[in-house]
């Protein structure tokens, strides 16, 4: 049997932060009103395009795999803030690294994006149809904020990860999957003015509305990514216990700390650093995934239990067993371009439009 093992991976993260500080200077908030709710202390805003993210996450992990871009013969990107509809964003990542040898799909499930694409990625390699995949998952969230809208707005950052899969006859990388949609809660997150059912004749289509409806996200997260966990450890007929580490998609602090309570797994086994970048969407598993290897706390052959949801509200859960190696084969010196403003400087004319608007 045919397996899809993960060497390599790696992460873009924007240098400008937004401060919960940065927040109180035209938002009424406080920071211990966004820290007891969310555990955000910081999101990064992106000062490029999303593809600028996506193009050096894709090259740090094609690095640490040691490959050329030439070797990868399938790109999926996940993410709902892509740079343009048509062409696809993957094909533009796909350019610019020079994987001529490439298919590219973009994935829009949102925050479940990454993990949809390890799992359509996976499954590809296992059929034989591919055998290097670069899987992309990010997003440029603070582009389609409503700047007034306080209960959304502490919530989310830029950031993206990437990961390659390779054909392997140990049996490695994404064992099993479980992915799902509760199709009657899609207006549960939903972001309005965005897309072919918004009329571009409205005059008010240059801005974008959220539906956010907080109790109802968090209560049907925790129960379908907990439902998700046991079918996946159900399918590889393994225990919670058996888990080295679980690296969550990091909406909430809460919900964090009630999927671990529900599932029965210590604190010390969940990767957390949502307090540093906010919800960075489809890019939140490859990110914490990239700085769980860093921190050196995965080891060669631990199980990584993945949970996640996202609007849809999609949602999905993955069990990894982690490969012999644990550090870059290479490193990249890929970069964003210099960035000379805060967050606050770049973001500046957008909260500037919604405020007025607001005041209309």
């Amino acid at each position: 049997m045919q397996y899809a093992q993960i060497t390599g991976w790696g992460k873009c993260v924007p240098p400008a932060v937004l401060s919960n500080a940065d927040l109180m200077t035209f938002m009424d908030t406080s920071d211990e009103w966004i820290s007891s709710r969310t555990g955000i202390q910081e999101r990064r805003v992106c000062h490029c395009n999303f593809s600028d993210m996506a193009i050096v996450a894709a090259q740090r992990a094609l690095a640490a795999a040691n490959l050329a871009a030439s070797e990868i013969d399938l790109i999926l990107l996940g993410s709902l803030t892509m740079d343009s509809l048509c062409p696809n964003t993957a094909s533009i990542v796909q350019n610019a690294i020079g994987a001529h040898n490439a298919a590219s799909i973009d994935i829009n499930s949102a925050c479940t994006g990454f993990l949809y694409g390890l799992h359509i990625g996976t499954n590809l390699i296992k059929t034989g149809a591919h055998s290097k995949v670069l899987v992309i998952g990010g997003e440029f969230i603070s582009h389609y904020m409503d700047w007034a809208r306080r209960d959304v707005a502490v919530l989310f950052g830029d950031a993206c990860g990437a990961v390659v899969i390779e054909a392997s006859p140990e049996p490695t990388g994404l064992l099993a999957c479980k992915i799902g949609c509760e199709m009657d809660t899609t207006s549960a997150i939903q972001i309005t003015n965005l897309g072919s059912a918004y009329s571009r004749l409205d005059k008010d289509f240059v801005f974008n509305g959220w539906n956010f409806e907080g109790q109802e996200v968090f209560k049907r997260a925790i129960k379908a990514m907990a439902f998700a966990c046991g079918e996946v450890l159900a399918q590889t007929g393994l225990h919670i216990d058996d888990v080295n580490i679980m690296v969550p998609h990091q909406a909430n602090r809460r919900i964090l700390d009630a999927l671990a309570k529900r599932l029965g797994i210590p604190e010390h086994k969940v990767m957390v650093n949502v307090h540093k970048y906010g919800n960075t969407s489809a890019g939140t598993i490859p990110v914490a995934l990239t700085e769980a290897l860093e921190e050196e706390r995965i080891k060669p052959g631990d199980y990584v239990l993945m949970a996640t949801f996202g609007a849809g509200l999609t949602w999905g859960a993955g069990l990894v067993k982690w490969g012999e190696r644990v550090t870059p084969l290479a490193t990249s010196d890929a970069d964003l371009p210099p960035c000379e403003q805060t967050g606050l400087e770049i973001l500046a004319p957008h909260i500037a439009r919604y405020k007025a608007r607001q005041e209309e």
